[in-house]
This record gives C-alpha cells, structure tokens and sequence, in this order.
C-alpha cells in the first residue's frame, strides 16, 4: 500500500484578550471546513485535528467539527490528532467516532494520546498523579469498546460495565485506532506491545535521530506475538508549502515562531530566532519548509529513513492567513503528492536487467 499524505491542526486562533471568543473560533472554524474541504479535492489521504482546551484553539471538540467536514468531503479520511484519551470517557469518544464512520461512509479513526497539555485534567477532575494509569486503563476500555459490542469491563478508575451494549457501531469493522507519541520509548513500545499503529510527532531536533524509535515498536510488537501486518506507522511534523522556497520560509516563519516561543515561555524553552529556523528546514532539520519539489524531496529521504506509511504535515500553524493555506494545501495536493508517489513508486520497481 503507498504511504498515505495528509494535514493535521488544532484550529489555531488568535488568543489576544481584546479578540472576541466566539466570532474569532466561528471565522477559523469556517476557513477549517474549506481547507478540508480543499484537501479532499486535490486527493490527499488524511486529515487529523487535535483536541486542545486552551484559548489558542478553537478544537476542544474534533468529533464534531469532523462529523461537519464529513459531509462535505467524499474520500479523505478523518482522524482525531489527538484525541486526549486520559482526560475523557472511552465510551463517549468510542460513539462519537463511531457516529462519524457512519456519517463520513467509514472514513472515521481515532489518534489516542496522553496530551502535551495538562489543561484537561483538572478541567475534567482529573489527578495529573495518575496520567499514565489513566491512559493505560482508558486505552484497555477503548480497544474493549472497539472489538465487542457488548462489554463487561472493570478498573480502578471507573466505574465497571457489566454486560451493556455500546452504539453505534462503526460501519467499518473495526474502528482504526492510533497510538501517539511524541518520543518516549515505553508509549512507543506499549503501542507495539497491543500491536496498534504509531504517530510519531517529530517538532525539533534531526528526525533521523528518531528512527530507532520504530525499530523498538516493531521489536515490542514482535515480542508479544502481534501480526506484522497491522504495525503502521505516521510521522507527524510541522512545515509549511508555497510556490517557492523563499515564499515559503517567510510565510511560516512568524506565526510557527510566535506559537513556539509562546510554548517555550509556559515550558522553559529558549526563544526560537530566523536562524534556528532555517537550520530547521534544512535537508536533515525537522521542518518540511519549501517549494514543492524540495518538499517532496524531504519526504521522500525521511521515508528511505522511517518506512513509514503515513506522512502528517501541520501547516496551519499560528495566525497563518487562510488564502496561504489554502494555497499551500492545493500545492501539496496537486504537486507534492504527485512527486512523492512517482518516487516511492518507483523504487518500489525491481532494477531491470541490462541487455
């Protein structure tokens, strides 16, 4: 099967206190449906959205805003990127995923993850003390939900489910459930272990330097006996596509620096600057920056790396103007996709023999 190509976000807004709240979150949410939208016409694989609850998102909801983009799409699949399983109720995610594979024709999937933000514990009334057993519980109660239909369950927790029914169910067979991880080797062997495909988030440093990471998913999965066959794997990386290489970097550059100063103030980072950046983008950096070919590129030699068999881009990342996404979402689509699949189809052809 040829690696899939697609986009994620979070739905960034502007969290400026002047900004109204509600028009801010309906302007971007509306310019979020047509990038959808867009995507799926120029033939790209995926789309995810990830659940974030803080004044930077407007995504606290994926489901829903995906059960919109369903009925405006015919072929892209769409995924939560990430769902913040720690955080919610496995039977709640499990039907409101489920009712997305119906209305989407069966194009609905869950990326399953800790978070990289604490917001929704104490949100929700959660102990950050327990954020692994939380997870791994919830998890357990997921993949129950998703293998029968009715479940007699029990943990620590939650309350136990003895013998009830859990609808809708998926009109795919199984409902596809990802594993997220943003560079931890136990999440990454844990996902190997219940034989679930694995996101990796590559945001800094070489991506190469996480290859290693794969290695020890499939030798995990291995281990416990799980069939080689369901162990796919995403990389999932920020990067932005315009019609040169120099458009491109002057684009991204400002809102992708502001969100990752902003973050690096709340978590002790050192602020980023136009050099880091373009260190960043250079052929063995961590962002995919360019004109199409040198995009293309980049995806192609990360894949030689990985073997991966999805490829995720955050492009929308910060107050990036919605006719430059748009624009980049149609070159990724009409000239990346085409580029990237030419090469991997063609190294996939045995040499022919010399005359």
């Amino acid at each position: 099967m040829p690696m899939e190509l697609g986009l994620y976000t979070f739905a960034d807004v502007d969290p400026s206190p002047s900004v109204a709240k509600g028009p801010e979150a309906a302007r971007r949410l509306k310019n979020l449906l047509e990038e959808i939208e867009l995507a799926d016409q120029v033939g790209l694989d995926v789309f995810g959205l990830g659940e974030h609850h803080r004044p930077d998102y407007a995504a606290s909801s994926p489901a829903t805003i995906l059960a919109a983009a369903a009925v405006k799409t015919k072929s892209i699949r769409l995924t939560s990127a990430v769902t913040v399983l720690s955080s919610d109720d496995p039977v709640r995610v499990f039907q409101q995923f489920s009712t997305l594979d119906l209305l989407s024709d069966g194009r609905a999937e869950i990326m399953a993850g800790r978070g990289s933000f604490i917001e929704s514990f104490p949100l929700f009334g959660y102990n950050l003390e327990d954020y692994d057993e939380l997870f791994s519980e919830k998890l357990d109660l997921l993949l129950a939900l998703r293998d029968e239909e009715v479940i007699t369950w029990e943990g620590q927790m939650r309350a136990a489910i003895h013998g009830r029914g859990v609808y809708p169910r998926p009109l795919q067979e199984k409902l596809p459930i990802w594993i997220a991880v943003g560079g931890t080797p136990q999440s990454v062997a844990r996902a190997g272990a219940y034989g679930l495909p694995v996101a990796l988030a590559i945001i800094g440093g070489e991506p190469r330097r996480f290859a290693p990471l794969f290695d020890l998913y499939r030798e995990a999965a291995r281990r416990a006996g799980q069939d080689p066959a369901v162990l796919k794997t995403s990389i999932n990386v920020h990067g932005f596509i315009a019609d040169t290489t120099e458009a491109a970097a002057d684009q991204f550059y400002g809102p992708q620096a502001e969100v990752m100063n902003r973050i690096g103030r709340e978590r002790g980072w050192g602020p980023t600057s136009r050099m880091h950046f373009d260190m960043a983008r250079s052929p063995s950096g961590a962002l995919f920056v360019g004109d199409p070919e040198t995009v293309a590129e980049k995806i192609v030699e990360h894949h030689r790396i990985f073997g991966n068999d999805r490829f995720l881009l955050q492009m929308a990342i910060g107050l990036m103007p919605h006719d430059q996404i748009m624009r980049g979402i149609e070159l990724y689509g009409t000239k990346v996709a085409p580029l990237v699949r030419k090469a991997l189809t063609d190294a996939s052809q045995p040499a022919k023999a010399e005359a």
